[in-house]
């Protein structure tokens, strides 16, 4: 696998580019020919675990930063 950068956007989705392997959560291969997705941050999409605007519509308001030190 190549370089994959996975960078979230202000109170919207998580932008994922590279070359990735996406499986929902039976285990199932998701498979794209995108290079770039966005994922759903919000939980409120109806095409998960893909964004489909509804962020904008709910209101969601993501944490302000990210604390590299939770990460670990």
């Amino acid at each position: 696998m190549g370089e994959v950068i996975i960078r979230p956007t202000k109170n919207g989705p998580l932008i994922v580019e590279g070359d990735v392997e996406l499986y929902d959560t039976d285990g199932n291969r998701i498979t794209s020919d995108k290079p770039r997705l966005a994922l759903c941050r919000c939980g409120a999409s109806s095409n998960k675990p893909f964004c489909d605007g509804t962020h904008s519509k709910i209101g969601f308001q993501a944490g302000e930063a990210v604390n590299p030190e939770s990460a670990e």
